[in-house]
């Protein structure tokens, strides 16, 4: 299913009156515009990030019972584990807490579950060990608020749990001794899409209030506060959530103290990139560098390890750990490739990208920790839901899969929830989720699962589309306009960067492949006199059939400034191209 073209109508009034009203540019005003933000008063909260943004900690549902659990067992000296997710947003999550819980003077140690062992979320097994060990409390980030029967478990084996999460909230709620989460029933907290780590972060800014007496505190806190934002920004960009209200404000300051003050294990990844030399650092240096390393350490089982950088001091063992990480992720990208390769070859020889309404893959020995990733790609290649399955070898085991719903509006959580009879369980929320199946039933989930998908499509009369926020010739494209651009960011899921069109396009050479594995697409484009370079990540595919067209092309972009060695200059990001014959803009 080929995604529509539709360029947002320019309305000229509105346009006018907002940079008018507002003072703003007015190729600001245009792309707010075109994002539904109308008024002056809109904009200037739209485009705020200063901190003060961000909303009393104590407002969020359940802070002040988790507080006042954790400011007893500080003073008590009651052992505390964090136990996070194996993802970025876990392992960043619970680092913010390991580390103010150490500072604040608490027994406190964390436990994250191996990804390919223990699966998702709480885990009977590891709850049983650590109440073994003497441990009292547990706080679970960015996992917990389906685990109605673990949190049985913790109050028979004599251990209250705080659940801090922010997932799609089930029909039960566990008997925790104390909940915190941005939606939770009952609550009215006016913005509910914080990822784990921001949940955790205001966790931790209302202990530390708390334990100071006051909104204002001490300066080692304060401290910590701050270096803590780097932290909730790499767990809110790397999962993906909306960067609206409260999130921008994380990100955005989180990426200043990125490139200010970073805590010591975060210095030295950022050393190991090469990112440190960067100058430019923004949400998208978390997104292709920061992010992927991290999740590499949890899908390939070590997110302990990941947590152990993000919470330890400067030294040697730091470095070393940041060298191994950055190895974990070269690992990951060489196993993704071939699940990527053997996924994309089942689409094609098995299946009909075209007209099913979704896909579910399965293959042996597809590695469980690369499979959300590839069915990502795949989910935005085909634009529809994919799932992607690792298969017992055995064959007669629990199947292991991960989904994504790629630039659609299906809600991926509803269409599980009308398979739940198929499914051994399930979790996650309208975007990702992931599933644990019996291999025997792998078949009737997918025509199930297919089945629901479409009666989204029918509903919601969805047509995956790009969505273009104005037309843009080369000629307007200069440094000056960029910058006035770069007033939006960051830029992310629910605020991405402008994609703008372009029409009349012609190659000055033929594309090439670049990269590793040549995933990507390098070109040189004219429009008119002007001539400037492109890249498109991850369409090294599309190299051939460009070079196979005759005559001009349209495309979908998005501009840049690159900046190499104190030269800036404007390049584009290659969204999408078409013949000009063919294009179908609406």
């Amino acid at each position: 299913m080929q995604r529509r073209w539709r360029i947002i109508p320019h309305d000229a009034g509105r346009v006018e009156r907002l940079t008018r009203d507002s003072s703003l540019p007015p190729v600001v005003a245009q792309l707010l515009v075109s994002r539904g933000v109308y008024e002056a008063e809109e904009a200037a909260r739209f485009l705020d990030t200063k901190l003060i943004g961000l909303r009393d900690p104590k407002l969020l549902p359940g802070v002040t019972e988790a507080t006042g659990i954790l400011v007893e067992a500080i003073d008590n000296k009651t052992p505390i584990v964090i136990y996070g997710d194996y993802d970025c947003d876990g392992m960043t999550g619970t680092a913010i807490l390991v580390n103010g819980l150490r500072l604040l003077g608490a027994d406190v140690s964390y436990h994250v579950p191996n990804r390919l062992q223990d699966g998702y979320g709480l885990n009977e097994q590891a709850i049983r060990k650590l109440a073994e060990r003497g441990k009292k409390i547990i706080v679970s980030v960015d996992c917990g608020i389906g685990s109605v029967a673990h949190a049985e478990l913790c109050k028979e084996l004599g251990m209250r749990l705080i659940i801090t999460d922010h997932h799609t909230i089930g029909d039960q709620l566990p008997d925790a001794a104390a909940i915190v989460h941005p939606r939770l029933p009952g609550s009215a907290y006016p913005f509910g899409e914080l990822c784990g780590a921001g949940v955790a972060f205001k966790l931790a800014w209302a202990l530390c209030q708390e334990i100071c007496g006051g909104t204002k505190v001490s300066e080692p806190l304060r401290r910590y506060l701050m270096q803590s934002l780097s932290l909730a920004a790499i767990g809110t960009v790397a999962d993906v959530v909306p960067l609206l209200d409260e999130n921008r404000i994380l990100v955005e300051h989180g990426i200043r103290m990125l490139r200010g003050e970073p805590p010591p294990g975060l210095v030295e990844l950022m050393k190991v990139t090469n990112l440190d030399q960067s100058a430019r650092i923004e949400a998208e240096s978390i997104s292709f560098v920061l992010g992927p390393r991290l999740n590499a350490a949890g899908r390939l089982g070590q997110a302990q390890l990941g947590v152990e950088l993000l919470t330890i001091s400067a030294g040697e063992r730091a470095q070393q750990l940041a060298a191994y990480i950055d190895q974990l992720n070269a690992t990951r990208d060489s196993l993704q490739r071939s699940v990527y390769l053997a996924a994309n070859k089942q689409v094609k020889g098995e299946f009909n990208p075209e007209e099913d309404p979704a896909l579910v893959l399965a293959g042996v020995g597809w590695h469980q920790g690369v499979i959300g990733v590839v069915a990502g790609r795949l989910a935005d290649k085909y634009a529809k839901p994919v799932i992607v399955i690792s298969l017992d070898a055995t064959g007669r085991g629990e199947a292991v899969g991960s989904g994504r719903v790629g630039g659609t509006s299906i809600n991926l959580y509803d269409a599980l929830n009308e398979c739940e009879e198929r499914l051994i369980r399930f979790g996650g929320h309208a975007a990702a989720a992931g599933i644990t199946i019996d291999e025997r039933e792998l078949d009737a989930f997918r025509g199930d699962f297919c089945e629901a998908v479409a009666r989204q499509w029918d509903e919601k009369e969805v047509i995956p589309e790009i969505r273009i926020d104005a037309e843009a010739t080369f000629g307007q494209l200069s440094l000056d306009v960029l910058k006035q651009v770069e007033m939006l960011a960051p830029f992310g899921a629910g605020n991405p960067r402008p994609v703008l069109y372009c029409g009349g396009v012609e190659l000055v050479e033929p594309a090439r492949r670049m990269g590793s594995g040549e995933r990507h697409l390098s070109v040189r484009l004219r429009q008119g006199s002007k001539v400037i370079r492109g890249v498109a990540f991850g369409a090294g595919e599309w190299c051939d059939e460009l070079n196979a067209v005759e005559g001009p092309i349209e495309i979908a972009y998005r501009p840049v400034i690159n900046e190499f060695r104190g030269f800036r200059k404007v390049e584009i990001q290659l969204v999408d191209w078409r013949p000009a014959s063919s294009l179908a803009v609406v």
